[in-house]
């Protein structure tokens, strides 16, 4: 099986690498892929976004899967022209990535379904911003209604601060999603979705704010880890039974089934999961965890997923132990960050070793040197037999990178370590 990943972040690097391991991948492009990607796989400068160019190069390499990574693509329509010239593809169609390409559909989906999630409100105009405020609090979520690469959320106590980003918002254009908070741990659990089959992969924690103690503004993601000790078996089940299963089911009956990688954000409170958001992809920085722990052959449960034969599959299979990545950031992130400067000590990696080096937004200058090329630059994964000894390998290996400016939390997965997170009964 020949594949072909479209995107250039650590996400990609990490699903690179997993699909090396798999014996019947006889071949990887990648499109436009980034410097350590392209240790592993043929790289090829394609745009994502144009359908057009990535199914002239899917072609053009003869693959037998197109895996798309990152969501606009996908709500852009690219898996439908892949689908539409005959070649497999790993990937929702744009009618299903609306459910998070648009909060507001997605919310009218899982009402339709009966799962529990935010009360919430549009605000378009900014004449009705104030009153809609008023209906909300003492701790505001405002979220930008379309993607916003995870940065379009504030969450705050603040009142002024939320009518400000709410405000900034619409002058650009955007309409505003005004949420209730929702207590409780949050869980990040990634599905396998076929239709109305769903197969669930190891439940994550994302952590969100820049700084350590949850602190200063949302990003992208600064790190994540898995498995959750503090989160049983038998609430990932009822996760998949209340959540996962009937918003598959919903989608299918409004005819826009979703084939692909659904990702549930919940929240797990008092009353039970309540979903935060649901992503169209595998997220981003959780992936690069989840998969340093599959033992399955991951093109088989992709390619599975991508022609509709996701029931027959084998369920996967996870090495013991626990995986955990940790963001190296560019100075300014998640602001405007400073990039070209140069990067020692990142090395190679693969993630069957105790720590890895993943590559999110690196280039290579002409003269050779690794250079910073984004907000997110490095993602070190650390597995061990538990969650601390996954720890310790990988900020050990982050003492050896140098990238001038940079910053990264030091305490992603420590309050799981200390036994300091429970789901509240």
């Amino acid at each position: 099986m020949r594949v072909l990943v479209i995107g250039s972040g650590a996400r990609e690097h990490a699903l690179v690498l997993a699909l090396r391991r798999d014996p019947a991948v006889s071949g990887i492009v990648a499109a436009p892929g980034n410097a350590g990607i392209a240790q592993h796989a043929q790289t090829r400068p394609v745009d994502p976004c144009s359908a057009e160019a990535v199914v002239a190069l899917a072609t053009e390499s003869a693959a037998d899967l197109v895996v798309i990574g990152p969501e606009v693509p996908l709500v852009l329509g690219v898996a439908d022209a892949v689908r539409a010239a005959g070649i497999a593809c790993f990937g929702p169609s744009a009618a299903a990535a609306r459910i998070e390409g648009s909060k507001a559909f997605a919310k009218d989906v899982m009402a339709a379904a009966g799962v529990r999630t935010a009360h919430s409100e549009i605000v378009d105009t900014p004449a009705d911003l104030d009153a809609a405020l008023s209906r909300f609090g003492p701790t505001w979520v405002v979220k930008d209604d379309g993607l916003a690469a995870g940065k379009g959320v504030v969450v705050t106590a603040d009142r002024s601060a939320a009518r400000d980003h709410g405000a900034e918002l619409l002058e650009q254009g955007h309409p505003v999603l005004l949420e209730s908070f929702l207590d409780g741990p949050e869980v990040s659990l990634f599905c396998l979705v076929d239709g109305e089959t769903v197969v669930p992969l190891l439940p994550a924690q994302d952590h969100k704010r820049v700084g350590d103690g949850d602190t200063g503004p949302n990003t992208g993601g600064m790190g994540a880890y898995t498995p959750l000790p503090w989160l049983s078996e038998e609430a990932v089940t009822a996760i998949v039974d209340d959540v996962v299963k009937p918003v598959a089911a919903e989608m299918v009956r409004r005819g826009c089934g979703f084939s692909g990688l659904l990702y549930a954000g919940l929240a797990m409170g008092v009353a039970g999961p309540a979903v935060v958001e649901f992503n169209c992809r595998f997220g981003d920085p959780e992936t690069q965890a989840v998969l340093a722990l599959l033992e399955s052959p991951l093109a088989e449960l992709l390619n599975a997923t991508a022609t509709g034969t996701l029931a027959q599959a084998e369920p996967p299979r996870w090495r013991d132990g626990a995986a955990i990545t940790v963001v190296v950031a560019a100075e300014n992130y998640p602001g405007r960050p400073r990039i070209g400067d140069v990067i020692s000590g990142a090395g190679e990696g693969a993630l069957d070793e105790s720590a890895a080096v993943l590559h999110a937004g690196t280039a290579l200058r002409e003269d050779g040197a690794l250079v910073s090329a984004g907000g997110r630059v490095l993602n070190v994964v650390g597995v061990g037999a538990d969650l601390a000894e996954a720890r310790t390998h990988a900020y050990e290996r982050i003492a050896s990178i140098k990238l001038p400016g940079s910053h990264y939390r030091t305490d992603i997965g420590l309050a799981a370590v200390e036994d300091r997170i429970a789901v509240p009964s």
